[in-house]
């Protein structure tokens, strides 16, 4: 299974809406916020991060 973690961290209230361009997410109080993903799969012997760092792989602590 792969799945993404897409936190959505806004410096106003937690309530959003979608643009009518059917992608685009903003806050309803117009308040600064910012998003960030990693992309997950789930293997037989516990998960694997895939979403690259900058300077690499990255160290992924055990979960």
């Amino acid at each position: 299974m792969v799945f993404t973690i897409e936190p959505m961290v806004n410096a106003g209230k937690r309530h959003v809406k979608e643009l009518n361009d059917g992608w685009t997410v903003v806050t309803q109080d117009k308040s600064l916020s910012a998003q960030w993903e990693h992309m997950v799969v789930v293997t037989d012997d516990g998960f694997e991060l895939l979403t690259p760092w900058p300077n690499g792989t990255g160290h992924y602590p055990a979960v």
